[in-house]
């Protein structure tokens, strides 16, 4: 059984994107040698995301409009409040709320050596609280 893992940075340009990861997750599928496994891809942020869904911009602008609809900025959430516990203001409930309704990883079946997946399913990372320097892991298991 081969297990790798790799935590790969990336640099988010905006408040609120949609960036496709997906050469680099088929990269790191194919530098692991497993020919049949699976892999799991995960934000180490609670503020940001993953998300699978047709790689066209059109589509991640609607995504990020209809989060933005559903968790706005502007609402007065408990959230938004002296962290006594860490010594911060809480201000970005809604970039919390967001990772949680679209979720923090995803994982995709490799078979001869590539990731199965549909022809036009693409693996977004999604910044939610933007821009910063972020990190996702890419864990590939099998043999």
């Amino acid at each position: 059984m081969i297990v790798k893992v790799e935590k790969i940075k990336l640099q988010t340009r905006k408040a609120e994107e949609a960036v496709d990861v997906t050469p680099a997750v088929q990269e790191v599928v194919q530098k692991s040698g497993v020919t049949n496994g699976i892999v799991n891809v995960m934000t180490m942020h609670t503020s940001s995301g993953l998300l699978v869904t047709e790689g066209i911009p059109c589509l991640e602008e609607d995504i990020l409009t209809h989060l933005s609809s559903l968790c706005p900025e502007d609402r007065d959430y408990h959230h938004r409040r002296y962290l006594d516990f860490d010594g911060r203001l809480g201000f970005n409930a809604d970039a919390h709320l967001k990772s949680v309704i679209g979720g923090i990883s995803c994982s995709f079946a490799i078979e001869s050596g590539k990731l199965v997946k549909g022809s036009r399913q693409t693996i977004y990372f999604m910044e939610y609280d933007g821009p910063l320097e972020r990190t996702y892991v890419v864990q590939v298991m099998g043999e």
